[in-house]
């Protein structure tokens, strides 16, 4: 017998009866309490509503019921993906060990609320630089292949390859099909972001949805997307396609596209318009190569024209005459320079002859030479017996001293 008081043991353990009534008296002395959560199921069963709730920023849900037999305040417009604020009440069934929320009432988030979230979302965002327009990366002229991110079997889907298809029939596309609503919405579309942006062949992304109301189009301005797609390093296109109510990806994507449509006409160019522009350039090439050749034609023709390209003796014939005098003119400079310089060295000749020791020995004049070479200079070197060499005007002599 086990008392209903006394503690769980391996000796004395718990039935699972005396569990489960513990369970359900923790639970009620909890009470009614308000929470918020997106609604991510909806269902009718024998009158009464069966749902779940899902956490605005966590992955956690938890099942909810709504007893046809309980008078309960419910907005009539209530489905899956609208944002909630409930009264609900922890019910735990003892017979079956499942806990669930009974909802008393309901209500919708208000839309003021959820603004002025947003626009905290949105101050914040701005002040990191997230939308500064620096900061925004230039598509590529002609993509080669597009990433595309948007509904299964969607318009948008369709209206962006067929729009870019016409304008450019070769260009490709990498689909990646996520919810666009909901509670898988913002994770699906995040990986798909994430897979894309790593895909080298991919050139530009666009995420695009057809419009919607302002509760569904709020996935795209969930924080974590928004920063990955701030992350990216290939160029975004967002395309949600609703002008009232900017998502927060519009402001961080590369580039907002009023629809999927004008997306596609602002990522590929026009096969047509392109072709037309470059015969465009090429009419402006060739008038401009015209109006150069011809302004270049006019200046050969007035080279031409002028006497001395016309009649080039004209130039010699004209220089001839004042070449002679220049030439004559250098003759006489010449002739006067040499003159004054045979002057000048017949000067330097007699100067030079003057001071000459040749000059002095044709007056009579001799020099003696003792053996050893040195010349004899004075008579106290002047031993007798001493042989000399005597250098006269026309020779030499040998003589010894007495």
């Amino acid at each position: 017998m086990t008392i209903v008081g006394a503690p769980s043991t391996v000796d004395a353990p718990w039935p699972v009866g005396l569990l489960s009534s513990k369970i359900k008296g923790y639970i009620d002395r909890l009470g009614a309490v308000w929470t918020e959560g997106e609604i991510t199921q909806w269902g009718l069963s024998g009158g009464n509503v069966y749902g779940k709730l899902k956490d605005l920023n966590a992955d956690i849900t938890v099942g909810f019921t709504v007893w046809s037999s309980v008078k309960v305040r419910l907005p009539a417009d209530l489905k899956q993906g609208d944002r909630v604020v409930a009264l609900v009440k922890p019910n735990y069934w003892v017979k079956g060990g499942t806990l669930t929320m009974q909802v008393f009432e309901m209500r919708h988030v208000g839309i003021g609320d959820l603004l002025e979230r947003l626009e905290r979302l949105r101050q914040t965002l701005r002040s990191e630089g997230l939308f500064d327009v620096p900061n925004k990366r230039p598509l590529p002229f002609l993509p080669g292949r597009i990433g595309l991110i948007t509904g299964k079997d969607s318009d948008a889907e369709k209206d962006v390859i067929r729009n870019a298809q016409l304008r450019w029939p070769a260009v490709e596309f990498t689909v990646i099909h996520t919810a666009v609503q909901g509670d898988r919405a913002s994770r699906e579309v995040t990986a798909a972001l994430t897979a894309l942006d790593a895909d080298p062949d991919v050139d530009v992304i666009i995420i695009a949805r057809g419009g919607g109301d302002f509760q569904n189009l709020l996935v795209f301005s969930d924080e974590a997307l928004v920063r990955t797609a701030a992350a990216c390093v290939t160029p975004i296109v967002s395309a949600i396609g609703h002008e009232a109510d900017r998502p927060l990806l519009d402001d961080v994507a590369d580039l907002r596209a009023s629809t999927p449509t004008d997306a596609a006409k602002r990522v590929v160019p026009d096969v047509a318009e392109e072709l037309t522009r470059v015969q465009q350039a090429r009419a402006r090439i060739g008038t401009r190569m015209t109006a150069r050749l011809r302004i270049e034609i006019d200046r050969l023709e007035q080279l031409r024209s002028r006497p001395v390209v016309a009649n080039p003796q004209w130039l010699i014939d004209s220089r001839a005459e004042e070449l002679g005098r220049y030439v004559q003119r250098s003759n006489e400079l010449i002739e006067r320079l040499v003159e004054h310089s045979l002057i000048r060295v017949g000067d330097l000749r007699s100067h030079l002859r003057a001071l000459s020791p040749q000059r002095t020995l044709d007056r009579g004049y001799a020099i003696a030479q003792l053996p050893d070479g040195r010349v004899l200079r004075s008579a106290r070197e002047a031993v007798v017996g001493t042989p000399l060499l005597l250098t006269l005007a026309d020779g030499t002599a040998g003589a010894v001293i007495s």
